[in-house]
């Protein structure tokens, strides 16, 4: 596969941005976005997406713990 030129690049960005903020403005209800991720599915390669989902959960994980608001999941034992 031919790496993305710098117009694909863009376009993959934009569509991941606006993604985003509908994920950001509708509290991750996916389902309110579909138009969107679709949009982001066809403007990016497929290892990107993985790339891209994996960094908005880490980067909302991020976010919990900062604030102070992660929980760990039941059954994890602090040493």
């Amino acid at each position: 596969m031919e790496a993305p030129n710098a117009k694909e690049r863009q376009a993959c960005w934009d569509a991941r941005d606006g993604y985003w903020r509908c994920l950001d403005s509708n509290d991750d209800n996916v389902s309110k976005c579909q138009e969107l991720r679709q949009r982001f599915e066809s403007s990016c390669p497929q290892q990107w997406l993985k790339h891209f989902d994996k960094k908005r959960d880490f980067l909302k994980f991020k976010e919990k713990l900062h604030a102070g608001e992660y929980q760990p999941p039941d059954g994890s034992k602090a040493n």
